[in-house]
């Protein structure tokens, strides 16, 4: 790996064209690439470009390990096993938080007159004073204190999982490489002594960083190829609809989901799938159904890059069956398409988190109810990416007044011939 190559020379932006999906992080044993979603803005600064990508790879392994929404039948490249990322870059913080290898240490025992006593030896090794009362009083113990050693097999293993780690990930922190590692135990031996290590430690510390060092052996040992890895999805879009979802929805949306069934004269009745909004918003006493579509169009300002028919068709399906099942007024419901954007580089003269860029209708409706307009708003994809989680009421009423200014302005559209 080349340690001195420019970080940003690592960085490609998407643009959903031609195969250019994959999000993620794909490398061989001479260099990586880092891929960014559509409509990523990569900082100025290096710095925080290192930022970026750590939260990149956090947002990639929350929803590939917590939420299972990527699959492993989705990622490419089926030939090797996944990456264990959260493992590599656990090893990596440890070492530049601490500076160390991790060392074992061996007990010893010396005769003092303080200290952590051993009792049982202080009985058997020293010489107690008798007291005028019959009780025994010790001027020395046996104290127990202990001594580093850096040949035990943990210390090993640790070293060369430093190696491996920082070959592999070290240069998203920086353009350093630690010592080769000595002899170690095979690795199969040595995922046996962590897992007899697991046993018996309960400082949560070391849990935590032997698991790590386990997973990566395990990843060594099964892989396929010691000259390529990944890390990673070709389907984004998954992603980018759970961000909506923990962003702005509800959690329990199945209320909102229009069932359908089919009455047999044979045989008992047979319900179908529903259909599944991707998110239900509700800000105050107002509802709003979201639906997040990583498609060009906050890139492009291209119209065939816009959601088609049957999407605009399953929305209105949406707004009318929750207009019915809650008994909603005209202003308490709206309806909205999600897509990413660039805040500091698009074609519409937005400049904030998130805009409105029109609105998508049935020439076969009425257009008279608010949710059979169907907004189209973009939101940045940087933005979203480190907001996700813990959106506060402020960027929800942001992206309520962002649905409804248009509705509220504007008189219904004439359909065009």
């Amino acid at each position: 790996m080349d340690l001195q190559k420019n970080i940003r020379e690592r960085c490609h932006v998407n643009t959903n064209e031609d195969g250019d999906s994959f999000v993620g992080v794909k490398a061989d044993t001479e260099d990586a690439i880092i891929y960014f979603p559509i409509g990523y803005q990569l900082p100025d600064n290096d710095d925080d470009l290192r930022v970026d990508i750590n939260n990149l790879l956090g947002v990639l392994a929350s929803f590939m390990k917590e939420d299972k929404v990527i699959e492993a039948s989705k990622f490419e490249a089926p030939r090797t096993v996944d990456f264990p990322m959260h493992s590599y870059l656990k090893i990596i913080r440890d070492f530049l938080r601490t500076g160390r290898y991790y060392v074992e240490t061996d007990p010893q025992y010396r005769t003092d007159t303080k200290g952590n006593a051993n009792w049982a030896r202080t009985v058997r090794e020293q010489r107690p004073l008798l007291q005028k009362n019959g009780s025994l009083i010790f001027t020395n113990m046996t104290v127990r204190s202990v001594t580093p050693n850096a040949n035990k097999q943990i210390t090993q293993i640790h070293r060369f999982c430093v190696y491996e780690a920082f070959e592999k990930m070290g240069w998203l922190y920086v353009p350093f490489m630690p010592d080769k590692p000595g002899p170690h135990p095979e690795i199969k031996e040595s995922i046996y002594i962590l897992n007899k290590k697991l046993a018996t430690t309960h400082n949560d510390v070391e849990q935590e960083l032997f698991t790590a060092m386990r997973d990566m052996l395990k990843y060594i040992d099964e892989r396929s190829s010691d000259k390529q890895y990944f890390f990673g999805t070709d389907l984004f879009e998954s992603v980018w609809e759970r961000m909506i979802d923990k962003a702005f929805g509800v959690e329990d949306k199945e209320q909102y989901f229009p069932r359908t069934r089919w009455l047999l004269d044979y045989g008992r009745d047979r319900e179908k799938r529903p259909l599944q909004p991707d998110t239900i918003m509700v800000y105050g006493d107002k509802y709003y159904v979201l639906d997040a579509k990583l498609y060009r169009y906050g890139w492009t300002a291209n119209p065939e890059h816009l959601p088609n028919g049957s999407d605009i068709n399953k929305q209105i399906t949406y707004g009318e069956y929750i207009k019915r099942c809650k008994n909603l007024p005209n202003e308490r419901l709206y309806n909205a398409f999600i897509m990413p954007y660039n805040k500091d580089n698009n074609l519409f003269m937005i400049n904030g988190n998130m805009g409105n860029i029109g609105e998508a209708v049935g020439d076969w409706r009425g257009n008279t109810q608010y949710y059979e307009r169907i907004q189209g708003i973009v939101i940045d994809t940087r933005y979203l990416m480190y907001n996700y989680i813990g959106t506060s009421e402020k960027q929800k009423k942001e992206l309520a007044e962002c649905i409804e200014k248009v509705l509220t302005r504007n008189p219904v559209p004439e359909p065009t011939m």
